[in-house]
């Protein structure tokens, strides 16, 4: 489906002159991913009981995992993509208010600025056609079955990712962190490839069902089975290709390319790199930790013990580096590094626990994650009526690609828009792990699992710096509810009265008058925002579907 949509889309943009259909296009792909979605829950029941079904000679496999991660993937994919298929303001009248006037009546008045018609995400024909390309590449990713299809499916994914970087072509910024991301992800695919390229020689299978097998031969003889199978061998080979998967989700300590990258590119772009590009490389990870972990190799090191102590340094470097930070997203970045040493640490273990942990965390993550950055941009649309009184922020660069890009901007949020305050405050409360928001399950079946299978100096460390990690989260929360604002009401905004007309199917009109009260932040936005905050927040009330669903790919995983 995805697919074909692509070639639709090519087509599209070839007749088509006019740059502000970009709209039109991010619309249309929202349908594709929510059939997409279904066509996947609807196939879900072929995998459900099953180990997994083999696809074009074994390339990609399909199991009740990919299928879930399949439809979480579509979704947040979908939700993303909101904010380049709407528009972020809309004038509310009580004149048109009512759902008779909304249908049987046009309301019109100037919208280029109001509506923010004239921004560069609603300029780009091409985004949502990387962005397919991207979800194509993770979807394949995930299913991966082959080495030929992982490195195929990896920089599918990744191509699209150094694209949509360098996407806003009046931001310099933009490109230059593009054209980072691209060196270092190249780097990174190098290391991919030698690890495939290794594994190749010494298995002489590209399968992964062949390498697995391979493996468990070892664990059963506990010695080479043929001289030309060195277990070291393809214990080194993994640890390679890990490396360069590491890179890809910028786990320490390969993680020095993405604060500067995340900081740059567009808030709207860094929404997406920054979450779906890393959800198909964990789901991958899973299955091969998992079929290759339990093999008892006749060298003493395990690959990974590699993963493992990746997780240590991420957890340190991302808290202790994120109590210097000042710039928003920068923060955003090195906690996304603390939480992928949790993820990491999950992924290691390999139990049914922490299976079940792994899939917990990583899905939770990706929510709170999603609701603060859209949140985050949405601050920056709500300040429309809004001038600073600061010269610093005056001169910021790119700040029409990335209105926030200070903790400083959001001082004293709270008196301006405090339902939006509350929603970033819970949002954040759930990434520190504070009770009873989801996150704080995430972080506690994590160490559950942990503790449970003797890994107590790593849970030590991680139960450490969550408490300082607290710091700087709480700083952006004192920033928000206890500082005065830096921004004021616009005295033009303040003394002008904007007009309007409605009118009616019978053709009768009325004039109207509006003023700065009546600019608010669209649907889209709030109903978002309030969804992922009420999911983020009532978790505790009805746990038992997410649970459930954990436990069920857990357990599925472990009996295959």
């Amino acid at each position: 489906m995805t697919f074909l949509s692509i070639l639709l889309i090519i087509l599209s943009n070839s007749v088509n002159l006019r740059r502000d259909k970009s709209i039109l296009f991010s619309r249309v792909t929202i349908i594709i991913l929510i059939y997409a979605c279904l066509i996947s829950l609807n196939s879900l029941y072929l995998t459900y009981l099953g180990k997994g079904i083999g696809l074009y000679g074994g390339l990609f496999q399909v199991t009740a995992t990919t299928h879930v991660f399949h439809i979480f993937i579509f979704i947040l994919s979908s939700l993303i993509l909101q904010l380049t298929s709407f528009y972020p303001r809309k004038v509310w009248v009580s004149e048109y208010s009512s759902l008779f006037s909304i249908v049987f009546s046009k309301f019109y008045y100037y919208k280029t600025k109001i509506l923010n018609k004239t921004g560069e995400q609603f300029e780009i024909i091409e985004y949502p056609l990387i962005l397919l390309f991207i979800i194509t590449g993770a979807a394949f990713l995930v299913s991966a079955g082959d080495l030929v299809s992982i490195f195929l499916s990896i920089e599918l994914q990744s191509y699209g990712l150094y694209l949509l970087s360098t996407i806003y072509r009046n931001s310099e910024f933009a490109t230059e962190a593009g054209i980072t991301y691209f060196l270092l992800g190249g780097l990174s695919s190098c290391f991919i490839l030698l690890g495939t390229g290794l594994l190749y020689a010494n298995s002489g299978t590209t399968s992964l069902d062949g390498i697995y097998v391979i493996t468990s031969l070892f664990d059963i003889t506990k010695h080479e089975t043929l001289y030309i199978h060195q277990d070291y061998y393809i214990n080194f080979s993994l640890l390679i290709m890990a490396v360069g998967f590491l890179f890809k989700i910028s786990a320490a300590p390969f993680h020095f390319w993405s604060p500067a990258v995340y900081d740059a590119i567009p808030t709207i772009v860094t929404t997406f790199v920054a979450i779906i590009g890393k959800i198909s490389i964990f789901v991958f990870f899973l299955e091969l930790v998992h079929y290759t972990n339990n093999s008892f190799f006749s060298f003493k090191f395990s690959w990974t013990y590699g993963l493992l102590m990746s997780s240590l340094l991420s957890l340190i470097i991302g808290t202790l580096v994120g109590l210097t930070q000042y710039r928003i997203k920068r923060l955003f970045t090195y906690s996304t590094i603390s939480h992928v040493g949790f993820i990491l640490l999950a992924l290691s273990i390999n139990s049914l626990e922490s299976i079940q942990a792994f899939i917990f965390y990583l899905i939770q993550y990706s929510i709170s994650n999603l609701n603060a950055f859209i949140i985050l941009v949405s601050i920056g649309f709500s300040y429309y009526c809004f001038v600073n009184e600061t010269k610093k922020i005056k001169i910021l660069l790119d700040k029409n690609n990335s209105p926030i890009q200070l903790i400083s901007q959001i001082k004293g949020y709270f008196f301006i828009n405090p339902i939006l305050a509350l929603s970033l405050t819970i949002t954040i409360f759930s990434l520190v792990g504070i009770p009873p928001l989801i996150g704080f399950f995430g972080k506690q079946m994590v160490l559950s699992a942990a503790l449970d299978n003797g890994y107590f100096f790593i849970s030590l460390i991680a139960i450490i710096t969550s408490v300082i990690s607290a710091a700087y989260y709480l700083g952006i929360i004192k920033y928000v509810f206890f500082r005065k604002s830096v921004y004021k009401l616009d005295p033009v905004q303040a003394n002008n009265y904007f007009k309007g007309t409605i009118i009616t199917n019978n053709n009768s009109i009325k004039n109207v008058n509006f003023n700065h009260k009546n600019i608010i932040l669209s649907n889209y936005l709030t109903i978002t925002i309030s969804i992922l905050t009420i999911i983020i927040t009532m978790f505790i009330l009805s746990p038992q579907q997410l649970l459930s669903i954990t436990n069920i790919l857990a357990l599925i995983m472990i009996d295959s």
